[in-house]
């Protein structure tokens, strides 16, 4: 579909362009106009704030009745892509999901899962594939209340580096959580870290050696696979689909490579969104008791959870679990502060790994995190943010669906689904590629898996995905492409 651009109409709406309506298309003009008009906003074509021509001039401009022009203009209002001031008339706005463009909001040259401007958050382009929820979902009050209390670190606390374990009334806050909502544990049992990828690599660095097989899931966490490789130890991935675990995959496998450790997702996975039942989560403990390997339980999700799931670690009680933690998702990835949880030796381990290379992490944003998840506000935050959760997965399963994708699995709860067809001529990172000349960013499937897959998916963030700049995008490729 072809849009005639003319920079002009953003400052004057007699100079509107024409639009590209087709009278014969099955698409009717209402839906030509919302995907057009949608297109010209995520391409900052349209900047927010412009004033959209009267209803008599847009219908003058492309030849249609006001009746239409009207229509249009209601269903851009219920999208969040326009407004209306009384006596002034149309303005766009910006839609939920929409970045604020800057100076520095340029696209990634191309699609890589570790390309540093995917992680950025300051790129124009609309995020659908994205590992971040908007900041607006979690209310500012209690985050920002918290990074300035943080600042108010009694002097004497900045002349050292901090405990090397971690800022210590988060650990013991922590424990007292984890206690009481899991498994017993102390507060010399966790270990604060950068984030949850800081703390697979501690994990990494202190049990593996080059050479080492690490069980990984299929599809699972696109960084894991790159950090595996890059301590020259050997990734097998382990088959994870809409039932769960394909734990006889892992017992096949394990007879062929005895593995030294696998990472799991129990809760939420990532990027189907399932959840291993009780049953699995038994067996999958068996078989590493079996073949004495570690379990790296991955669950930096659980407080997305709308109903309680089991837990690696407190089903093991720390004896080969080592479980990862992290409030990248439930406040924001801007803290970086992550949490791992092992026996008390393991723990020594890590943390003279954690002191060679890196000393601490830091004390205030620590402090920012335990103030935060002190608040009487926090909890009613979580609940309002599942709320959220649920209502966008819903909205965007259905988008999803009228594209012509099908889900690969059905989400338990969680910021992602993924979904993708059966056939394509092209592979899903074509299809990324090609989404970047329309300012989305999409998480092709080769981001999650160990080896090629011949059907096309992509996961997405359902925060950013229910828009009908995406929609549009997906009926183009399937019209071209299928």
């Amino acid at each position: 579909m072809e849009v005639a651009q003319h920079a002009s109409f953003l400052h004057s709406t007699s100079e509107w362009p024409q639009l590209q309506l087709e009278r014969g298309r099955q698409t009717s003009l209402v839906e030509q106009i919302v995907e057009q008009v949608t297109h010209l906003v995520y391409q900052n074509d349209l900047i927010v704030g412009a004033k959209m021509p009267s209803v008599r001039q847009f219908a003058k401009c492309n030849a249609i009745s006001t009746f239409t022009v009207v229509e249009s203009y209601e269903r851009l209002i219920t999208l969040g892509l326009l407004c209306s001031r009384r006596g002034s008339g149309y303005f766009v706005s910006k839609p939920a999901g929409l970045p604020v463009a800057t100076a520095q909001a340029e696209l990634p040259n191309s699609l890589d899962a570790l390309n540093p401007d995917l992680y950025s958050g300051v790129s124009s382009a609309l995020p659908a594939g994205s590992g971040w929820l908007p900041p607006e979902w979690y209310g500012d009050d209690i985050l920002l209340d918290a990074v300035r209390q943080s600042m108010r670190i009694p002097t004497q606390r900045l002349r050292g580096y901090g405990n090397a374990l971690g800022f210590t009334s988060l650990r013991q806050h922590l424990a007292r959580h984890l206690s009481a909502e899991l498994f017993a544990v102390d507060a010399e049992q966790i270990l604060l870290t950068h984030g949850a990828t800081h703390a697979f690599d501690l994990i990494l660095r202190t049990l593996c050696k080059p050479g080492d097989t690490v069980f990984v899931e299929n599809p699972g966490y696109s960084n894991l696979l790159s950090l595996i490789r890059h301590y020259g130890c050997h990734p097998v991935g382990i088959r994870r689909n809409r039932d769960g675990l394909d734990l006889d995959d892992l017992l096949a496998k394990a007879l062929q490579h005895p593995p030294k450790l696998m990472f799991v997702n129990t809760v939420l996975h990532n990027p189907l969104g399932t959840s291993l039942s009780q049953a699995q989560a038994h067996r999958l403990l068996a078989l590493a008791e079996q073949f004495d390997f570690w379990l790296v339980e991955d669950d930096i999700y659980r407080e997305l959870c709308p109903r309680p799931e089991p837990s690696l670690a407190a089903m093991d009680g720390l004896r080969r679990v080592v479980r990862v933690g992290s409030f990248s998702k439930t406040l924001s990835p801007t803290l970086r502060v992550g949490s791992v949880c092992a026996a008390a030796p393991l723990i020594s381990e890590l943390l003279r790994v954690k002191m060679l290379t890196g000393l601490t992490t830091s004390e205030i944003n620590e402090r920012a995190v335990l103030h935060a998840i002190s608040s009487r506000l926090y909890r009613r935050m979580l609940d309002k943010l599942k709320r959220q959760l649920d209502i966008s997965r819903n909205a965007s399963m259905n988008l999803l669906l009228e594209a012509g994708l099908t889900p690969l699995a059905e989400p338990r709860g969680g910021m992602f689904i993924s979904a993708g067809w059966d056939h394509s001529a092209v592979t899903a990172s074509d299809i990324a590629e090609q989404a970047l000349q329309f300012r989305i960013l999409l998480a092709p499937n080769d981001f999650f898996t160990l080896t090629p897959d011949p059907q096309p998916w992509f996961r997405f963030n359902i925060a950013y995905s229910n828009t009908a700049e995406l929609l549009a995008f997906f009926r183009s490729v399937r019209h071209s492409s299928l």
